[in-house]
């Protein structure tokens, strides 16, 4: 389960007035769910045993398989990871000091369908799989491609002044631009980041 969950984006979803970071994978041996308010992470993992268990707690007046619950549990989060949550299904959160839990209404063969991930925090190396890594390489690709990118216009630069330099004009003066200021951009980009981490 966890190795599939890799391959699952992350998602931005919004629990009342609470921002998360989620990603879930479900099969049908169980679930995992992964999420983070960029301050703590925290999962759980459950397998058939553990949702037939719960199930039954929660939902007495439903009787049917395990394998229907984990299927109407995955109908219920994709749309909201997807961004498009399913007016009919309700999601609140509640943070403890020994985890999070978000609370699902819904409804399944026209009876109410009620759901709690328990979610505990993620140890380090979960942590660093799922989030760290990914990031870290995510922004040395961008680093490179910032510099490729660079050296891009610094070229077109220095082939545009040879243009003018040899006497060629623009036909139309609003497809002039400024040169390239490398120091310049370098001190806006990190004054952006700045601002939209603070």
């Amino acid at each position: 389960l966890e190795s599939s969950l890799l391959t699952q984006p992350w998602a931005s979803v919004c629990f009342g007035e609470s921002a998360f970071l989620a990603k879930v994978c479900f099969r049908d041996t169980g679930y995992i769910l992964l999420i983070s308010d960029l301050n703590s992470v925290w999962y759980e993992s459950a397998d058939t045993e553990a949702v037939g268990q719960r199930s039954k707690e929660l939902n007495k007046r439903l009787t049917v398989h395990v394998s229907s619950f984990l299927h109407h549990l995955r109908n219920v989060m994709c749309p909201l990871l997807a961004g498009q949550p399913d007016a009919a299904t309700s999601f609140s959160c509640h943070r403890t000091a020994s985890g999070l839990s978000l609370h699902v209404k819904s409804e399944l063969s026209g009876l109410p369908f009620y759901w709690d991930f328990h979610c505990c925090p993620a140890p380090v190396e979960m942590v660093s799989r799922h989030l760290v890594r990914p990031l870290i390489w995510m922004s040395l690709a961008l680093q490179h491609q910032v510099q490729e990118l660079t050296y891009l216009l610094l070229q077109k630069d220095a082939e545009i002044e040879d243009y003018r330099e040899s006497g060629a004009a623009l036909s139309r003066d609003r497809l002039r631009t400024e040169r390239f200021q490398e120091e310049m951009f370098q001190q806006n980009f990190m004054a952006e980041v700045r601002n939209t981490a603070s």
